[in-house]
């Protein structure tokens, strides 16, 4: 079932187009998504997979923020490094030099990963905290279903090359990246985005071309192999608004850095959100079956915006997406329906909407009180 509303929205000029981005071909796959409004502003090979290199590592970082939201790893539990991980991974790449059996925290690990992209920290984290590297593997390909990642595999914790098993595609990249920053703000804003870490007496400093540069930038992570080239899932947020962008394949840095610059700056000025709705309010209602209500009202877990260019006319357009009625029970929380944001020019976007309250089944009276009140309301 849909329902539709529609909005019409002017800015102080008119443009027949949206603005046209910045020039980045020197860049194989980009992509630039508004999380607030899911719109798509730049998109180019967005679904065909690539090697992510130690982009990967976002997602052993996303797996323990899970695990750590659960309360089943705490930040000062401490970890052993196996005398295998230290020799197979001492210097290789780029590392934290662990030591055999030293204990390292899983803050440490954490923030080595993050910033220095360390692989032997991924390496002891997967190893320690799931009893083996597959096993991990397997908690990161489970939580790649779960967020809808279907152009993704995980073969490793770290990203190092493995003849192309380990593969990612743009779009489930930014998937990834809302789901962090949504799902897990504290966490990501004390691992990502920090440009330097120390560990004892080992300094180490992240790559990410646009922290410190960018006004609002704070992660995510960069990533290398010959393979691969120069990735990046980056994200930065502004007034409220928050972009994610991947860029994968690039032959240099100079020409991944100048492209990530370049776009998220465009994302900000040349584009602003029209405020639809705030967070927690009802953005539509769901018919119920067999309920104690014949409705429940939808909300998202984020305020909802259009991303409208700022010197353009706009017609913008919502549709609430459900199949219904909804049959109860329904859970609190619950995802039942998805808004479609619909602007001029920009690809759609959907979002989605979760029941706001708690529907039981009803009793056999209240059914029957609800049959009829919907056959005469037909």
């Amino acid at each position: 079932m849909t329902f539709v509303f529609a909005l019409s929205l002017s800015a102080s000029a008119s443009a027949a187009n949206p603005p046209q981005p910045p020039e980045v071909s020197r860049v194989p796959v980009s992509m630039l998504v508004d999380l607030g409004s899911g719109e798509v502003l730049v998109s180019h090979r967005a679904d065909v997979s690539f090697l992510p290199a130690s982009v990967t590592k976002v997602m052993t970082a996303y797996v323990a923020f899970e695990e750590i939201g659960a309360g089943r790893l705490s930040l000062d539990r401490e970890f052993v490094v196996p005398p295998e991980i230290s020799a197979g991974w001492f210097a290789k790449g780029t590392t934290m030099y662990l030591k055999p059996n030293q204990m390292v925290t899983a803050d440490g690990l954490l923030h080595g990963i993050m910033t220095a992209s360390a692989n032997d920290a991924a390496m002891v984290l997967a190893n320690g905290y799931a009893g083996s590297v597959d096993t991990w593997t397997l908690m990161m390909n489970d939580a790649a279903r779960r967020l809808g990642m279907t152009h993704s595999h995980y073969n490793t914790p770290n990203g190092w090359m493995d003849d192309g098993q380990t593969f990612v595609s743009a779009r489930d990249l930014t998937r990834l990246a809302d789901a962090m920053t949504m799902r897990y703000p504290q966490l990501y804003k004390h691992f990502s985005g920090q440009k330097t870490y120390r560990w004892r007496d080992i300094p180490m400093r992240s790559h990410d071309p646009t922290v410190g540069v960018i006004p609002g930038a704070d992660g995510i992570k960069t990533g290398y192999t010959r393979e691969a080239g120069y990735n990046f899932l980056g994200s930065a947020v502004r007034d409220g608004r928050r972009l994610a962008m991947v860029l994968a394949g690039a032959r240099t840095h100079f020409d991944r850095d100048a492209a990530a610059r370049a776009l998220l700056e465009w994302g900000f000025t040349q584009w602003r959100a029209y405020p639809l709705f705030a967070q927690g309010a009802t953005v539509a209602t769901a018919q119920v079956q067999d309920g104690s209500a014949m409705a429940v009202p939808l909300v998202a877990n984020r305020a909802l915006y259009a991303t409208v260019p700022r010197a353009a006319k706009s017609h913008v357009r919502l549709k609430v997406h459900y199949r219904g009625p909804l049959v109860a029970p329904i859970v609190k929380g619950a995802r039942v329906a998805e808004l479609e944001v619909l602007v001029d020019g920009v690809e759609p976007s959907r979002i989605p909407l979760y029941a706001a309250e708690a529907v039981p089944v009803a009793g056999v009276l209240a059914r029957m009180r609800n049959g009829l009140i919907n056959l005469f309301s037909s």
